[in-house]
């Protein structure tokens, strides 16, 4: 099916809620003019309509091959990933002293958001890629950044993130990698890196002559757990005299992962050191790994965030092109015998406006969350964090909304949406990886009422809360959502939640807090579309204004049921033991 960037309500969110046009007040961020930002909305749409999204069908069914440690990606990915790099796309945001543009985080954000759109398991390359980079400007030596960053900002060269091993899931703590110091010859001063890594995204891949692991690893006599953990740097591809790829470091791909989705994507058991030859260099402090990688994970929490956002837009784009192709039924209403489009029915209609307000709310989310972050590099007071609030919301709630959202695609297409010919099963597949990876959507609920609730002493909680009570003035149930939010956050940072009922609300509570702050940006974009629409009559703003309200009136309602379970502790779910559960 064909692909179309949602460029007029990017842009509009990017004004209206992502206040682009600020950051741009900044010397910092002096070139995200307004005519700057507009060229990179439209640039990114029309190549990614043109490049990615002609190739994503391919990708899921043919998939990445792995063959005796390689991998080869489908047909159209190789070309296709260097038109983005000679497009300059993959340099947004990457600093200026090391051949970036220096542009907001939040344009950066946009082109994995158009680019995922048009092709979701592909785009995962450069989302890694851009954390890498993140990762070792932040915490990386001069020299570390000089050899690997101006090669990494223009995508010559990727990265990856390395955490999981077989026995350590989310547990990262439980990690047994290890490195051990070289003190003499020409790695001295490096460390030699073994152990085994699962679930690596792009870990291996034809795209590029190097790739760039960062790899947490163990040093000797490291504490146990997380404290013990620090990073490593470990190139595919050792660096010659000139800083170009040289002899192989013993990395080796032993297989990739048999998914339900994103075949496109090579998710990698990589092996280091399986020849005792496998050589990284420290990137911070020993026992800095979990700092140095939460640089990381935060950047890709967002943009997994993003991701559902990306299959929301496609997901809806195809069952609207269904909806009014597929003739079936008289409308009931109509007084008509005639069969219609089944747009025309008001259950299809519903579903399809669902998609819509959910798919433009998570979007709104995360130019928010975005634009926070670049505020953040500026020091405005407030900002950091409001955008560490943002994070578990954007990437939990986003990516739920993502998979409901791919589920009611198949459900428009009726029978015809089980079928894969169609390429509505693979939206609903490629999604469901979302809640799982960087941190599952329950560790994101974990960290909101678990860290996120007493920042500032609570008071980071309480000023977003404000800020939704101020949108929601004339808003009778955002207002009442707004309040129970903040009863649920009182009660969590009362005495009177232990830990596990704090645990056994975080979900729902979640769900809500992302609701009513989607709510306060649904509200100002429904404020702002109508005042502009006074003066004419815009397609584009009648249906913002559509949209907007449906998700204030529909969807801010719905999630009040959900206080019961965010108060209601957690002495049920212990009542019965785990036998008895299992029984």
């Amino acid at each position: 099916m064909s692909f179309t960037a949602p460029s007029r309500e990017q842009n509009f969110v990017l004004k209206h809620i992502a206040n682009i046009g600020a950051l741009a007040e900044h010397e910092r961020f002096a070139d995200a003019s307004e005519d700057m930002v507009e060229a990179i909305v439209e640039g990114i749409g029309q190549f990614a309509a043109g490049e990615f999204a002609p190739i994503n069908r391919t990708g899921d069914t043919v998939g990445a091959k792995w063959d005796s440690g390689k991998v080869t990606t489908p047909p159209g990915f190789r070309e296709a990933y260097q038109q983005f790099v000679d497009g300059g796309w993959a340099s947004i945001d990457g600093p200026e002293e090391f051949g970036g543009q220096g542009l907001p985080y939040s344009l950066s954000a946009l082109i994995l958001e158009t680019c995922g759109a048009a092709n979701f398991a592909f785009t995962l390359c450069p989302m890694l890629s851009f954390g890498a980079v993140e990762a070792i400007h932040a915490h990386g030596s001069n020299d570390q950044k000089a050899a690997f960053l101006p090669k990494m900002i223009s995508g010559e060269w990727t990265g990856t993130m390395n955490l999981t091993e077989p026995q350590a899931g989310s547990d990262v703590g439980a990690l047994r990698a290890t490195a051990d110091p070289i003190s003499e010859g020409e790695h001295a001063g490096k460390y030699k890196i073994k152990g085994q890594k699962i679930y690596i995204t792009f870990g291996e891949h034809d795209l590029t002559d190097n790739i760039i692991h960062l790899v947490l690893a163990r040093t000797p006599g490291a504490p146990e757990g997380t404290r013990g953990i620090s990073l490593f740097i470990v190139p595919k591809f050792h660096l010659d005299a000139d800083g170009n790829p040289g002899a192989p470091n013993d990395v080796t791909c032993v297989s990739i992962e048999h998914k339900i989705g994103i075949h496109g994507s090579p998710t990698c058991v990589m092996a280091y050191g399986e020849n005792d030859d496998c050589i990284g260099e420290m990137i911070g402090d020993e026992f800095g790994g979990m700092k140095a990688m939460f640089t990381m994970m935060n950047n890709a929490r967002i943009n997994v965030g993003s991701q559902g956002v990306q299959i929301g837009e496609r997901a809806t784009q195809q069952a609207i092109m269904f909806a009014m192709d597929r003739v079936q039924s008289a409308r009931a209403g109509s007084g008509s015998k005639d069969p219609v489009a089944i747009i025309e029915h008001p259950d299809v209609r519903r579903m399809l406006l669902r998609s819509k307000a959910l798919t433009q709310a998570a979007r709104a989310l995360l130019y928010y969350a975005t634009s926070h972050v670049d505020q953040a590099t500026l020091d405005i007071e407030g900002a950091k964090s409001r955008a560490e609030i943002l994070t578990p919301l954007i990437k939990g709630y986003g990516t739920d909304v993502g998979n409901e959202v791919a589920s009611i695609g198949v459900q428009v297409h009726g029978g015809m949406g089980f079928i894969e010919e169609t390429g509505a099963g693979q939206h609903f597949r490629d999604a469901r990886i979302a809640p799982i990876y960087e941190g599952t959507n329950g560790i994101q609920a974990a960290d909101l009422v678990g860290r996120k609730l007493g920042l500032d002493g609570g008071d980071a909680m309480m000023a977003l809360i404000t800020d939704i009570k101020a949108e929601a003035q004339d808003e009778d149930a955002l207002m009442l959502l707004a309040g129970a939010c903040e009863d649920i956050a009182n009660w969590m940072a009362s005495g009177d939640a232990s830990i596990d009922d704090r645990l056994a609300g975080s979900y729902p509570f979640m769900t809500m807090l992302a609701t009513a702050t989607c709510g306060m940006l649904m509200k100002k974009q429904h404020r702002i579309a109508k005042a502009e629409l006074a003066d004419g009559n815009d397609p584009f703003l009648k249906a913002k204004l559509v949209t907007t309200r449906y998700y204030l009136d529909h969807l801010v309602p719905e999630v009040m049921g959900l206080k019961a379970a965010a108060m209601g502790g957690a002495d049920i779910l212990y009542t019965l033991s785990s036998d008895e559960l299992a029984a």
